[in-house]
C-alpha cells in the first residue's frame, strides 16, 4: 500500500538557522520558507536526491509544533510521509487494520498542495506518519 518516502519533517526553533546549516554545512538545495496557516506552521523543504528534508516552525501560538518545542527546545524528528496512490482506499484499509485516523479523518491539503492524512503515533511504533496522496 505505502510508496516510497516523501520527506522525513523535523521541527526547529529557529527555522533560518536550520535552513542554514542544510544550506551552508552540507551544500543541499533549500527552498524559500511557505507557510501553511491551516496547519499551522511554516515549511522549508530541502531537497535530497532520493527525498526530502521537511523543517517545520511554529506559525502562531496554537501551532501543534510549538507544543512539540515545548516538549524538545532543540527540535528533533517530528514525523515521517509516505506516498499513497489513492488517500481514501489508503485511509479506509488503515482504520479497517485498527490504526487511528488523527482529526476528522478527511484529508487536508498539504505542503505539496496534495491531500495527506496523519496517522497515530501509538499504532506506528512511536512515530507520527503522514500519508501524502501522489
Amino acid at each position: 500500500m505505502i510508496g516510497r518516502l516523501n520527506h522525513v519533517a523535523i521541527a526547529v526553533p529557529d527555522l533560518e538557522k536550520a535552513s542554514a546549516v542544510y544550506r551552508d554545512t552540507l551544500g543541499a538545495k533549500v527552498s524559500a520558507p511557505q507557510a501553511l496557516p491551516e496547519h499551522g506552521v511554516t515549511v522549508v523543504f530541502i531537497e535530497l536526491p532520493n527525498t526530502k528534508i521537511e523543517l517545520l516552525h511554529p506559525l502562531g501560538g496554537t501551532s501543534p509544533i510549538a507544543k512539540f518545542l515545548e516538549k524538545n527546545p532543540d527540535g528533533g524528528m517530528h514525523h515521517i510521509c509516505y506516498e499513497v496512490d489513492d488517500i481514501i482506499a489508503a485511509r479506509d484499509r488503515l482504520k479497517a487494520a485498527g490504526a487511528r485516523v488523527i482529526g476528522d479523518g478527511q484529508p487536508k491539503i498539504g505542503a505539496h498542495g496534495k491531500p495527506v492524512l496523519f496517522l497515530h503515533p501509538k499504532d506506528f511504533c512511536g512515530t507520527l506518519v503522514e500519508i501524502e496522496q501522489v
